[in-house]
């Protein structure tokens, strides 16, 4: 299966930055001055953005002459499950303009709804429903932050089907409003 992501360089600048686990395994942060590739969670000093390069795959950063960070051991595998939950989460990353059930995705890697819904949990700490908001989030927030897209377009764009439940997930996971994050968004740049 393939488990390439499409994030941009500025959103996997963000992920490093935010030091955010859920991303671990989707792609490696390589400092071209140490020579160091990372998980996207690792807490050590984040270098200036010039000096960093992303790579989708472990094999592909070490061909690149890159070495495993101390830190965060981006080698190690800590879960049975990993490589399972990272092609869920690939999947969603791809997926995530679609309508997705849990049977869908559960079908995608071939385990039972409930069992993927448990394992899931237990490795992100969260269902594949709110990590699939959470995607669907980041998403828009960038396009508030980059486009001048209307929020009702945006909302479709990032595959919501209802503008409210836009609304109210946009405000649980970034404690606003959609008009309001972009005009403090417009007012920093």
């Amino acid at each position: 299966m393939d488990n390439t992501i499409n994030l941009s360089f500025d959103e996997m600048w963000d992920k490093i930055i935010a030091c955010d686990r859920t991303y671990d395994g989707l792609f490696f942060t390589a400092v071209k001055t140490t020579k160091i590739y990372c998980r996207p969670s690792c807490r050590s000093r984040k270098p200036k953005k010039i000096n960093v390069a992303f790579y989708d795959d472990m094999q592909e950063v070490e061909r690149a002459g890159f070495r495993a960070c101390k830190r965060c051991q981006p080698e190690v595998e800590h879960s049975p499950h990993a490589q399972l939950i990272k092609t869920v989460t690939a999947f969603l990353m791809k997926e995530y303009k679609q309508r997705l059930t849990l049977d869908l995705i559960a079908s995608h890697v071939g385990i039972s709804p409930y069992h993927l819904e448990r394992l899931f949990k237990q490795e992100t700490g969260e269902t594949p429903r709110t990590y699939l908001d959470k995607i669907r989030i980041d998403k828009a927030a960038h396009l508030l932050k980059t486009t001048k897209y209307t929020i009702l377009e945006i909302c479709f764009e990032t595959g919501f089907h209802s503008p409210s439940n836009f609304y109210k997930i946009f405000r649980r996971l970034k404690a606003c409003s959609p008009t309001e994050y972009r005009s403090l968004q417009w007012k920093e740049q």
